[in-house]
């Protein structure tokens, strides 16, 4: 099984921005959800623990109590929004009224199946980990590594909803890839 976690709440995810490569710290209910999530994975184990390198990841896994078993994997960073970097979905739609970041990407940032690439990555290091692994990462690339792992493009991740601190997991039903349990925040 493969558990991903998205990290805590951060002042961007709160106000709605877009928030990639710049390494915005959690809120205070941000490092509490993140203690929460903790209480919920504690009767886990795990053979292997990734987390993106940005701080917001790196904290939440640090709080939910798995830090010293984590490895940083470059690949988890968040979708590179570029020039869209800190501003939300309406104030880009003022400037591009049908900009979609599934579809579009973002202006010297990804696109989303550079992401995509980025997610199969991940899952065949996953794959070759010999037991459950726990992901620490971003909303939107959680997102696409749960389109990848259902060998979808990237683009459907924009149909997967994911929460601040929110577990989810892949694994399969029978011998197909399924996504087991989506965007439970029940622990908060």
């Amino acid at each position: 099984m493969i558990v991903l976690v998205r990290h805590g709440e951060t002042e961007w995810s709160a106000d709605g921005r877009h928030t990639g490569t710049t390494d915005i710290p959690l809120t205070d209910t941000g490092r509490e959800q993140a203690r929460r999530t903790g209480a919920r994975l504690a009767r886990q184990s795990f053979a292997l623990v990734l987390v993106s390198p940005l701080s917001r990841a790196r904290e939440t896994c640090e709080l939910a109590g798995l830090g010293g078993q984590a490895q940083i994997e470059p690949d988890l960073r968040e979708f590179d929004y570029g020039e869209y970097d800190g501003i939300t979905t309406p104030q880009i739609r003022e400037q591009r009224p049908d900009w979609d970041l599934w579809r579009d990407g973002a202006p010297g940032g990804e696109r989303p199946d550079e992401v995509g690439e980025r997610a199969d990555r991940v899952i065949a290091r996953v794959l070759d980990a010999g037991g459950d692994v726990a992901l620490f990462s971003h909303g939107h690339l959680l997102r696409v590594v749960a389109a990848r792992w259902l060998e979808l493009p990237a683009l459907y991740g924009g149909s997967l909803a994911l929460s601040t601190a929110a577990v989810s997991a892949l694994g399969h039903e029978h011998e197909r890839r399924a996504i087991r349990l989506w965007n439970d925040t029940s622990h908060l």
